[in-house]
Protein backbone atom coordinates (compact mmCIF):
# COMPACT_ATOMS: atom_id res chain seq x y z
CA UNK A 1 0.00 0.00 0.00
CA UNK A 2 1.01 3.61 -0.44
CA UNK A 3 3.06 4.99 2.42
CA UNK A 4 4.55 8.42 2.94
CA UNK A 5 6.68 8.89 6.04
CA UNK A 6 7.91 12.36 6.93
CA UNK A 7 10.81 13.11 9.23
CA UNK A 8 13.14 15.94 10.16
CA UNK A 9 10.83 18.29 12.00
CA UNK A 10 11.63 19.87 15.32
CA UNK A 11 12.16 23.05 17.27
CA UNK A 12 14.39 25.70 15.72
CA UNK A 13 15.14 29.33 16.45
CA UNK A 14 14.10 32.08 14.04
CA UNK A 15 16.62 32.31 11.23
CA UNK A 16 17.53 28.65 11.56
CA UNK A 17 17.25 25.78 9.12
CA UNK A 18 15.69 22.34 8.93
CA UNK A 19 15.55 19.67 6.25
CA UNK A 20 12.43 17.57 6.00
CA UNK A 21 12.40 14.18 4.32
CA UNK A 22 9.54 12.09 3.01
CA UNK A 23 10.19 8.44 2.27
CA UNK A 24 7.69 6.98 -0.20
CA UNK A 25 6.70 3.40 -0.94
CA UNK A 26 3.91 1.44 -2.57
CA UNK A 27 3.94 3.22 -5.92
CA UNK A 28 6.40 4.03 -8.72
CA UNK A 29 7.86 7.15 -7.17
CA UNK A 30 9.72 8.41 -10.24
CA UNK A 31 6.46 8.68 -12.20
CA UNK A 32 4.68 11.16 -9.93
CA UNK A 33 4.82 14.76 -8.86
CA UNK A 34 5.32 15.29 -5.15
CA UNK A 35 4.13 18.11 -2.93
CA UNK A 36 4.72 19.55 0.51
CA UNK A 37 1.84 21.13 2.38
CA UNK A 38 1.60 22.64 5.82
CA UNK A 39 -1.12 23.35 8.32
CA UNK A 40 -0.82 25.77 11.20
CA UNK A 41 -3.17 25.64 14.20
CA UNK A 42 -6.56 27.07 13.33
CA UNK A 43 -5.68 27.48 9.66
CA UNK A 44 -6.38 25.55 6.50
CA UNK A 45 -3.79 23.27 4.96
CA UNK A 46 -1.79 25.14 2.31
CA UNK A 47 0.52 24.12 -0.51
CA UNK A 48 4.17 24.95 0.15
CA UNK A 49 6.03 23.47 -2.81
CA UNK A 50 5.64 21.15 -5.77
CA UNK A 51 8.20 19.17 -7.76
CA UNK A 52 7.71 17.35 -11.05
CA UNK A 53 8.49 13.67 -11.41
CA UNK A 54 11.89 14.41 -12.98
CA UNK A 55 12.70 17.19 -10.56
CA UNK A 56 13.13 19.70 -13.38
CA UNK A 57 10.06 21.75 -12.50
CA UNK A 58 9.68 23.23 -9.03
CA UNK A 59 7.08 25.67 -7.81
CA UNK A 60 6.78 27.47 -4.50
CA UNK A 61 4.23 29.41 -2.56
CA UNK A 62 5.09 33.09 -2.42
CA UNK A 63 5.56 32.96 1.34
CA UNK A 64 8.52 30.52 1.05
CA UNK A 65 10.17 31.63 -2.20
CA UNK A 66 13.87 32.22 -1.76
CA UNK A 67 13.92 30.43 1.60
CA UNK A 68 12.74 26.85 0.93
CA UNK A 69 13.98 24.36 -1.65
CA UNK A 70 12.17 21.20 -2.70
CA UNK A 71 14.18 18.34 -4.18
CA UNK A 72 13.89 14.62 -4.78
CA UNK A 73 16.05 11.54 -5.13
CA UNK A 74 14.25 9.04 -7.36
CA UNK A 75 16.82 6.36 -6.54
CA UNK A 76 15.89 6.64 -2.86
CA UNK A 77 12.15 7.27 -3.34
CA UNK A 78 12.50 10.36 -1.18
CA UNK A 79 11.46 13.98 -1.46
CA UNK A 80 13.04 16.72 0.62
CA UNK A 81 12.22 20.21 1.79
CA UNK A 82 15.19 22.34 2.78
CA UNK A 83 13.94 25.22 4.91
CA UNK A 84 16.23 28.17 5.57
CA UNK A 85 15.69 31.53 7.26
CA UNK A 86 12.79 30.11 9.21
CA UNK A 87 10.25 32.45 10.73
CA UNK A 88 7.78 31.94 13.58
CA UNK A 89 4.97 32.00 11.02
CA UNK A 90 6.47 28.88 9.44
CA UNK A 91 5.38 26.94 12.52
CA UNK A 92 3.05 24.18 11.33
CA UNK A 93 2.68 20.49 10.71
CA UNK A 94 4.29 19.73 7.35
CA UNK A 95 2.81 17.01 5.17
CA UNK A 96 4.08 15.12 2.17
CA UNK A 97 1.52 14.51 -0.60
CA UNK A 98 1.26 12.55 -3.82
CA UNK A 99 -1.69 12.87 -6.21
CA UNK A 100 -1.80 9.35 -7.61
CA UNK A 101 -5.02 10.02 -9.49
CA UNK A 102 -7.00 13.20 -10.17
CA UNK A 103 -9.40 12.21 -7.41
CA UNK A 104 -7.09 10.46 -4.95
CA UNK A 105 -4.36 12.10 -2.95
CA UNK A 106 -2.22 10.30 -0.41
CA UNK A 107 -0.79 11.97 2.66
CA UNK A 108 1.85 11.25 5.23
CA UNK A 109 1.26 11.57 8.95
CA UNK A 110 3.01 14.93 9.11
CA UNK A 111 6.00 16.29 10.98
CA UNK A 112 5.85 19.21 13.39
CA UNK A 113 8.01 22.26 12.74
CA UNK A 114 8.15 24.86 15.50
CA UNK A 115 10.06 28.10 15.04
CA UNK A 116 10.51 29.89 18.33
CA UNK A 117 13.15 31.56 20.46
Amino acid sequence: QVQLVESGGGLVQPGGSLRLSCAASGFTFRNYVMRWYRQAPGKERELVAHISNTGLVRNYADFVKGRFTISRDNAKNTVYLQMNSLKPEDTAVYYCNVPLTPSRDYWGQGTQVTVSS
